[in-house]
């Protein structure tokens, strides 16, 4: 549980030669932990000098080296980002114990993590967890990213509709539009929407050092929409030792990776580079959800003098994958547990024989995107780049995503004198690709649960017409973001220190269709640019719209931190201000593009806590913070029409947060345990309206807002080196808290003209994430090298997403559907191999399996309240299983594979 082991011990270990006397059989045995925690530090190499002689640590910073010759010998540990440390022992005929403290050293990972403001055990004041390098490669087993923290309290993370990169995740209610995620300190959420596409960091898992999660307003200065929560990402610094490293991993459904690493380790003192590669490709588990990617990543690092360090960082993930977005009637998957939710649900036997014959079961691989086609059709496709072959020969994806968004970070570090720090990061992000789907006119085939694109006859009749009726078209995201964050660290005394920076961020973003595939026609015919009239297009050519879209950003903050003895405490203010550009290229106005832009937006955040240890096994911590969110790119400018909004409103949050860490004596024992309050006010909402003059106007409906309550808790406990189980628990209780009735004018020209909007929502759930959330895990160390994790998660109180906007109905005041409850089971297995089994002392080799829902469970993690296209009645109350669409959550997944370290 310790935040310093958990985010810097697990890095790569050092390994030495190795020589030893045949005839020797007194063993040197001990443990290696951190100086400043006491906690073990797993995968620490220990050597007899001047012998081949040596072992890791296992998990528990425990060692055993056998054979050692009497006499006297010089032992000596060394740990990447830790001071080597040598002790002189006299071995006689006995065994001997020898411990080690090693102190932290990593200059290049600890100002990394400072710059990247993370959180630290008994000292920063917000509620956190951490996830460290181990933990990541024995549990996320290839997944997205953010399935790795679904132990974590109050996180509820799904791949969706299974397709490579699709995951999302919730943090205290909130989506990942108001949760910061960052990489190496560096926002990654998109500059537009807020949104993150974790297709774009596929790589990001296998070169993870760790990841934090600081939920709530969090402890980071910048202004990132950390309402949620921050998901901090550090990823691995250049290794100071040399190495290669070859992992392969095979899974279910033809899913196959490999990943293969190499470092120099530190050349002449002052140079290191490692770069690491992967190639992923599988079938997937739904129809049509095949991924093929690429992956790669890239460190460097320049110790320039003893003041001064250049750290280089690169990560990227071309690739494309079939994708199962549209979520569906229940009964679509499954009749028999359709029944079962239903019967539960109340439903009569008259409206459950209704449902089945409105959704005929289709299976549990069901995905209405997923097309057959004939394999005479070998077309190739065309992603507005250039050609591309087909996934698969007899089907043809609807919804297909493609992308390759490296980010680029160049970090400095100057530390000016024994009280200032310097940090800055220059980085660039810039990507293209996009999604497909259809546009024109389409054969549809209606015979299963949803329809779906009937390829043959589409393209049988485009045939026959000559000009394309229906084809497959490409939705376009070509973008670059350039920004550099700069911060100043200054010890005012032994007790105070201030910080300050700024944050600058600009990006450039084009929006347009393309022509993906014709489907046997000759030319796609659209009238869609003012500057061109009527166009013949062909395969790449665009049509539909043409928009770029511009957002400049600047930020800056203030931050105190006091010290003192048993108390730490902080405060921080910062402003920032956001501008949104639009022009639409293919409107002509006046002879020109049309172009619009907003005004500056100007938001702002205050925040401070403490934190107090009683003792050196308690301490108690509270935090409280304001934060006026500015809104995204179309609650300023609609990003269809270009009209912008005159008068665009913040979201205004408060939050406040208390709570305490405590652990046994003997740290077998170790806990955390809070509670938090969060007010959301004024959530944007625009309404489209029409002035007398004809014009189109955009204004904001005010008053929509909710609160977030709940309880947290972490336990930990460990009685002996054989066992340890952990707790996680998360009750919450989100709301919405008023109805809302506001009235506007349509038309300033005539201000005696007022329409109203009301909203029915007060005491309705908020949905979308289970409010009650249990993570359970026990974890096995039989021997020496061998680790099992049985993990089980069960959720409830889980109502289904649905659109605020849509509760207009005053005698509507029924809860959105609750979603069944639900547990789910992981397991996890590995065995590290002894090297004196394998007598290879240079080698490292890990054997690992994976298990996602062992028992094969059917259950719903996604849904949607009321759907629009899926629903039986669609009556708009009912709020039942029968009106609801869902995404399954997966069934059984395997994932095993070795990983193999030559040092």
């Amino acid at each position: 549980m310790n935040a310093k082991l958990r985010f810097r011990s697990l890095a790569l270990a050092f390994t030495l030669l190795f020589a030893g006397s045949a005839f020797a059989q007194v063993q040197i045995s001990g443990t290696v932990t951190d100086a400043d925690t006491g906690d073990a530090l797993p995968g620490a190499n220990v050597v007899v000098e001047g012998t081949m002689l040596g072992n890791a640590t296992n998990q528990d910073g425990k060692y055993t080296i056998s054979g050692v010759a009497n006499g006297t010998h010089t032992v000596t540990i060394t740990f990447i980002g830790y001071t080597p440390v040598s002790k002189v022992v006299t071995v006689r005929s006995s065994n001997v114990t020898l411990d080690f403290a090693v102190e932290f050293a990593n200059q290049a990972l600890e100002q990394l993590e400072v710059f990247a403001s993370r959180a630290v055990d008994r000292k920063t004041p917000v509620a956190f967890t951490n996830v460290d390098k181990v933990q990541v490669q024995r549990e996320l087993g290839s997944r997205d990213a953010p399935m790795i923290l679904n132990t974590t309290p109050s996180v509820y993370a799904t791949a969706q509709g299974g397709g490579a990169g699709d995951a999302r995740v919730n943090v205290r209610g909130f989506n990942q539009r108001n949760v910061a995620i960052m990489l190496n300190g560096v926002p990654v959420n998109d500059m537009e929407n807020g949104w993150v596409y974790w297709s774009n960091w596929d790589g990001v898992g296998d070169a993870t050092s760790s990841v934090q999660l600081q939920r709530g307003l969090s402890a980071v200065n910048l202004a990132t929409p950390s309402i949620g929560g921050t998901m901090n990402i550090i990823t691995d610094p250049s290794a100071n030792t040399r190495q290669v490293l070859a992992k392969q991993e095979f899974g279910n459904d033809g899913f196959l990776k490999s990943t293969v690493s190499l470092s120099t380790g530190l050349i002449d003192g002052k140079y290191a580079f490692t770069v690491s590669g992967v190639r992923k490709t599988g079938d997937g588990y739904y129809d049509g959800t095949w991924t093929d990617a690429w992956a790669y990543y890239a460190a460097a690092a320049w110790n320039i003098n003893s003041k001064q360090r250049l750290d280089f960082y690169a990560v990227g993930a071309p690739q494309r994958h079939g994708q199962n977005l549209y979520r569906q009637n229940i009964a679509a998957y499954d009749h028999e547990y359709a029944t079962e939710v239903m019967k539960e649900d109340g439903l009569s036997a008259t409206d459950i024989a209704g449902v089945l014959a409105k959704f005929p079961e289709a299976g549990r691989r069901w995905n209405e995107t997923a097309s057959p086609v004939s394999s005479s059709y070998g077309e190739f496709a065309n992603n507005g780049f250039g050609s591309v072959d087909r996934a698969r020969d007899n089907i043809l994806n609807e919804r297909e995503n493609f992308f390759h968004k490296p980010q680029i970070n160049l970090n400095h570090y100057y530390q000016i004198n024994d009280k200032s720090l310097l940090s800055t990061v220059v980085y660039y992000s810039g990507g293209k690709g996009g999604g497909t789907g259809t546009a024109g006119s389409m054969v549809w085939d209606y015979s299963g649960p949803s329809r779906r694109v009937d390829y043959d006859a589409t393209i049988a009749r485009n045939q026959a017409n000559g000009a394309s009726r229906g084809i497959l078209r490409n939705s376009h995201n070509v973008q670059w973001t350039v920004g550099a964050i700069s911060k100043f660290k200054y010890e005012l005394n032994e007790n105070v220190t201030i910080e300050t920076g700024v944050d600058w961020r600009t990006a450039e973003i084009e929006h347009y269709y393309s022509v993906r595939d014709l489907l046997g026609g000759s030319s796609y015919v659209r009238s869609d640019n003012d500057f061109n009239g009527s166009e013949n297009l062909q395969p790449g050519d665009k049509f539909n719209y043409f928009n770029t879209n511009t957002v400049d950003w600047f930020g800056a903050f203030l931050q105190g931190e006091y010290t003192k003895d048993k108390l730490t405490a902080y405060g921080m203010a910062g402003y920032s201000m956001v501008k949104y550009g639009f022009t639409d290229q293919f409107r002509n106005d006046g002879g020109k593009p049309f172009f619009a832009e907003s005004d500056n937006i100007g938001g702002y955040q205050v925040k401070g806590g403490a934190s107090y240890a009683t003792n050196d096994n308690m301490s108690f911590y509270a935090n409280a913070g304001v934060v006026s969110k500015t809104p995204i790119f179309d609650g300023a400018i609609d990003d269809v029409s270009g009209v912008v909004n005159p008068d665009p409103q913040n979201e205004q949050f408060i939050a406040v947060e208390a709570g305490a860490t405590f652990r046994s004596t003997d740290r077998s024992l170790a806990g955390k345990i809070n509670v938090y309050n969060t007010v959301w006010n004024d959530r944007t909402i625009t309404q489209f309206v029409q002035e007398l003059n004809g014009d189109d106007g955009l204004i904001n409906i005010s008053g929509l807002n909710a609160l977030h309550k709940g309880f947290e808790a972490e336990l930990a406990y460990q009685p002996i080196d054989l066992v340890r189980a952990d707790v996680a628990v998360s009750l919450g209780n989100w709301t919405y808290t008023d109805d809302v009735s506001a009235k506007y004018t349509p038309d300033v020209s005539d201000p005696t003209t007022q329409n109203t909007v009301n909203l029915y929502l007060k005491d309705i759930k908020v949905g979308d994430a289970p409010q009650t959330q249990f993570a359970y895990s026990l974890t096995f160390f039989p021997i020496d090298g061998v680790y099992a994790k049985v993990t089980g998660r069960s959720y409830s109180n889980y109502y289904a997403d649905f659109d605020p906007v849509s509760r207009t109905d005053s005698g509507d005041r029924n809860q959105s559907w609750e979603i069944p409850a639900y547990n789910v089971f992981d397991l996890n297995v590995g065995y590290d191999i002894p090297r004196d089994m394998l007598k290879l002392s240079r080698f490292d080799i890990r054997l690992f399996a994976n298990v996602f829902n062992v028992f094969d469970s059917f259950y719903v993690q996604d849904a949607t309240d009321n759907s629009r296209f899926n629903a039986y009645s669609a009556n708009g109350v009912n709020h039942g299983a029968d009106d609801a669409e869902v995404h399954l959550g997966l069934p059984r997944a395997f994932n095993f594979g070795t990983r193999i370290t030559f040092r």
